[in-house]
């Protein structure tokens, strides 16, 4: 192929003041009057919360709902530091509480504010204690038959935390057979007894190479992986299929396909027979291939009825990003303006974790990615200006100390990740790929 997508970047421009999917809490507030037999008066912001953690002591499912929903909301419009340096461990264990005993709402509710408490806290303690706390609940919960919603929210979650409090590789590996094992029972005997339906398994694909993106493939089952992800290719639902693509792209960008096959021309070599190459060797070869052809048709697909246009072109985008990058190794580039400032990536293992990032913050994804030090330091990115009032939290001289270390695990971290980074990129001319990945243009 030649260099038609890597002449072109895709920009998007988010505003730090587009907050269109944040809504007021002051319905909870409303709401929660004759629950707590409270006058109704102006509470400030930390108040709220508090009404809002006591809340999930109630007894009535909806009205732990509300609060959940209302604590949700208030992560998304700011930064909540002052009220989780008070109430951190009292916030995780009522959203645990909820996983074990709350419906499939409430559990999904408490899912994405235990991911939210582990953006805000960053790396440390309080990570490693919420990804210690949260693994058992959450597996138990995985392995219920329950809605997609529930289960999606419940990976996204189990996603987010191990990418946040992992520590080592396994760790992060722990969290992938959990996942994993939601939909692929050859690896683990506690999985759904129903079958997965499209939306949880493009949820687990998707944390899954979230996840992929910070560790070494294991080499044991990648095998296995390819072959997986090459059936969902051929699977009716798009989403699906968009999610197999990027995990795939996110495999062979590892390089362990080639290494694979250098090992197993290796041996063919040094077989007896010469005239016949080595089992291993044309297992992976016909591998690489089925996946490469399969690339190649839904790069082209013509579409079928009742196809929608939007999701069509998404799919066509990819798989031709994908079929150029296997073809003539040219990475996806993201070019963001995020509140005037400029993030960009430059490989699938960047737009697979800047994808998955804004997925889940939603509208509260500018103010996290301005104000997070953790997020700053996983993209490189450094905003100029804040989006904080000068009266809201400031990061205290030992949490600076803490982030800029070079002995400090976030810098160990970066320096890992940008070494394989270059290492990738080197010699690669750039391509793209946008951001929202069927979603409409911000």
């Amino acid at each position: 192929m030649g260099k038609r997508n890597s002449q072109r970047k895709n920009a998007v421009v988010l505003d730090s003041d587009d907050d269109s999917s944040v809504s007021s809490s002051s319905s909870f507030l409303s709401d929660r009057v004759p629950v707590l037999g409270a006058e109704e008066v102006k509470l400030d912001n930390d108040t709220l919360l508090d009404q809002a953690l006591d809340a999930l002591y109630e007894k009535r499912g909806s009205t732990r709902e509300k609060a959940l929903a209302a604590i949700i909301e208030a992560f998304n419009g700011n930064l909540q530091h002052q009220f989780v340096e008070k109430r951190f461990a009292t916030l995780l264990h009522q959203c645990l509480s909820s996983i074990k005993r709350g419906s499939s709402i409430e559990v999904s509710l408490a899912s994405h504010a235990i991911g939210l408490l582990a953006l805000t806290v960053g790396c440390g303690d309080n990570a490693r204690e919420i990804l210690e706390e949260s693994v058992p609940p959450l597996t138990q919960a995985l392995k219920t038959k329950s809605d997609s919603s529930k289960i999606s929210s419940l990976l996204e979650c189990l996603a987010i935390i191990t990418f946040v409090g992992g520590n080592d590789q396994e760790e992060t590996e722990r969290s992938i057979q959990v996942m994993w094992q939601v939909v692929h029972s050859k690896l683990g005997s506690n999985v759904i007894a129903v079958k997965p339906s499209a939306a949880v398994i493009t949820s687990m694909v998707s944390a899954w190479s979230f996840l992929l993106t910070t560790m070494e493939l294991n080499s044991k089952h990648w095998q296995e992986s390819i072959s997986y992800l090459s059936s969902l290719l051929e699977k009716d639902d798009r989403s699906v299929r968009i999610a197999a693509g990027e995990a795939l792209a996110l495999i062979f960008e590892s390089g362990i396909l080639e290494k694979s096959i250098a090992e197993a021309k290796t041996v063919s070599a040094g077989t007896q027979e010469r005239s016949k190459p080595h089992e291993g060797y044309t297992h992976i070869l016909g591998l690489k291939g089925k996946v490469i052809n399969q690339v190649k048709d839904l790069s082209a697909e013509a579409g079928g009825k009742g196809s929608a246009k939007k999701d069509l072109n998404s799919q066509r985008n990819l798989f031709r990003d994908i079929l150029e990058f296997f073809e003539d190794g040219h990475c996806p580039q993201i070019s963001m303006k995020i509140g005037g400032d400029s993030l960009q990536t430059s490989s699938w293992s960047q737009m697979i974790q800047l994808n998955f990032l804004k997925h889940f913050l939603g509208g509260g994804f500018v103010k996290h990615m301005q104000e997070i030090e953790f997020l700053h330091d996983v993209f490189g990115f450094t905003p100029k200006r804040r989006c904080l009032p000068d009266s809201e939290y400031r990061i205290s001289g030992t949490e600076k100390r803490m982030f800029r270390s070079p002995n400090s695990v976030l810098n160990k971290a970066r320096t890992q990740l940008l070494n394989k980074q270059r290492m990738l990129s080197e010699g690669k001319n750039i391509g793209h790929y946008s951001v929202n990945r069927g979603d409409e243009e911000v």
